[in-house]
């Protein structure tokens, strides 16, 4: 199968290359990305694009399944409108791309807690880009709604102390299904996902991640 990437820079992009390197069924993995990112293998055709230019790219998307995992803080964005044109804008732009172009398989990470109609800004977005990626009616939609996400060597300077303190709250019971979760977890049930391309719209939350991915 032809594997399509987006956010293949990001932690959870970077161990879903991985991941799919370790299957044989992925025969090539091309990988969108506005700068080299340095992945080597065979297997893997790196696309340098420009997201603000879909002309120049959306005969590319083509393939068996769109993995995305695109996204930024409202810290790296500068702004809540930056950070809205990278998590939802190129995602669905990317998304609809691949619709056109016959793409049969979605594999979206989201947020647990994503409500279109939340209050918090964050949680709405996510929200409204599930909402908007059902609508490109992929025969196969897998949206992945994951806990706070443990990173390798992130420069989040919050992020740690979150983690710490789930992790904590999760020893006495609460917010079981808010358990950090690291994000070869959440790569690996991607890559099953991707694999088993099951018919319409599924919703994996929280722990059930980590279930899906053994």
């Amino acid at each position: 199968m032809k594997a399509l990437v987006i956010g293949a820079t990001g932690a959870v992009g970077r161990d879903l290359v991985s991941e799919l390197l370790q299957h044989d069924c992925w025969e090539e993995i091309h990988i969108f990305v506005r700068r080299s990112c340095g992945l080597r293998d065979s297997r893997i055709k790196e696309h340098i694009i420009d997201f603000e230019n879909p002309k120049a790219w959306e005969g590319l998307v083509k393939g068996d399944v769109l993995f995305s995992a695109l996204g930024t803080s409202r810290k790296q964005a500068g702004s809540k409108d930056a950070q809205w044109r990278v998590d939802y804008d190129y995602q669905y732009e990317f998304a609809r791309a691949a619709r056109r172009n016959g793409v049969q398989e979605l594999v979206l990470v989201s947020s647990l807690g994503a409500d279109a109609k939340s209050s918090y800004f964050y949680m709405s977005m996510k929200g409204k880009l599930e909402k908007a990626m059902q609508q490109l009616e992929f025969p196969s939609l897998v949206i992945m709604q994951p806990p706070a996400l443990i990173r390798k060597k992130t420069k989040r300077m919050m992020e740690p102390l979150l983690v710490a303190l789930l992790q904590m709250c999760n020893r006495f019971g609460w917010f079981r299904n808010w358990n950090p979760m690291k994000t070869e977890v959440v790569a690996a049930a991607m890559e099953r996902a991707g694999e088993e391309q099951p018919e319409g719209i599924h919703v994996i939350r929280g722990q059930d991640i980590r279930i899906y991915g053994k």
